[in-house]
């Protein structure tokens, strides 16, 4: 098996993107509540048992999403050269690295206190097991989906304590993701659409690429934009993070309206690249933020 194969498996980009944000929340975790000083007060071991337990766990979760759709994939231009669907992997193959991947990977956060690993292993049984089949059945799909996927930073800042515990600013951390991926996986949708029908996927709003699913992608990425000030409406974030996420949220917003207002693939593209760009950019200032105090 070659690392392309092995990298394609897990999605990579997308692991690395998940494993981000929880490793970007474990520090922020770690400074709220632990009173921790920047470099010196952080448990770093513990910092790198997550990014390699979350690693694994997210991967996991991807090879098996990747095993159940095998030949959903073959119907698909983008996802047909995946190790499954072209046959440069067995099922039996990717069901064991997968199980070894989720128990090794559930094992390490598990380590550093119980409800870590409880959230990981619901994240892997709700992103694989409920959010994967709904995806041919129902839009409802991207809201079911929405919830695994917020659950990294919450994982990453619940890490971050001893006995773990989930407060205002786990919440906050989650409603931001929560919602962002809303407006970041239409666009996508928008984007793929012609793709997605071919295995039966319904993931706009509205099933089709119309006015209605660009009215409600833009009114979710205008709810992001109050959810986005959080930190700074509780104090637990100051005025340069409350900028900042101000200053990505209307631009995200406008990039929105362009869609609602052209309701073009192009359109669509930028709102999806901006999605990229908007949640590393809030969540480190938000770290920042605490580095500073």
């Amino acid at each position: 098996m070659k690392w392309s194969d092995y990298s394609k498996l897990i999605k990579l980009r997308l692991t690395f993107l998940v494993t981000f944000s929880a490793s970007i929340s474990f520090l922020i975790g770690s400074m709220a509540n632990n009173h921790a000083h920047w470099v010196n007060g952080i448990n770093w071991v513990n910092w790198v048992k997550l990014i390699i337990g979350g690693f694994l766990v997210t991967s996991a979760a991807n090879g098996f999403n990747e095993i159940i759709e095998k030949d959903l994939d073959k119907l698909m231009k983008r996802t047909m050269d995946r190790p499954l669907p072209s046959g440069k992997m067995t099922n039996g193959q990717a069901l064991v690295l997968s199980l070894g991947m989720g128990m090794a990977g559930t094992y390490l956060l598990g380590s550093l206190n119980l409800l870590t690993g409880l959230l990981s292993v619901f994240s892997i049984l709700l992103y694989a097991f409920v959010y994967t089949p709904l995806k041919r059945e129902s839009p409802i799909a991207v809201f079911v989906g929405a919830i695994p996927g917020a659950l990294p930073p919450l994982i990453g800042y619940v890490a971050a304590q001893q006995h773990g515990r989930i407060d205002e600013i786990a919440l906050i951390l989650f409603a931001i993701q929560f919602v962002w991926q809303f407006p970041h996986f239409w666009a996508i949708a928008w984007v793929l659409d012609d793709d997605y029908k071919l295995a039966g996927f319904r993931l706009l709003p509205t099933g089709n690429r119309n006015l209605g699913s660009a009215v409600i992608t833009f009114i979710f990425t205008l709810i992001l934009v109050p959810v986005s000030l959080l930190p700074t409406i509780y104090h637990y974030g100051g005025y340069y993070v409350g900028a900042v996420s101000l200053t990505c949220s209307v631009i995200f917003l406008y990039q929105a309206y362009n869609l609602l207002r052209t309701q073009q693939i192009e359109a669509a593209r930028k709102l999806m690249f901006g999605s990229f760009m908007y949640l590393p950019i809030v969540q480190l200032m938000f770290l920042f933020d605490f580095i500073g105090k």
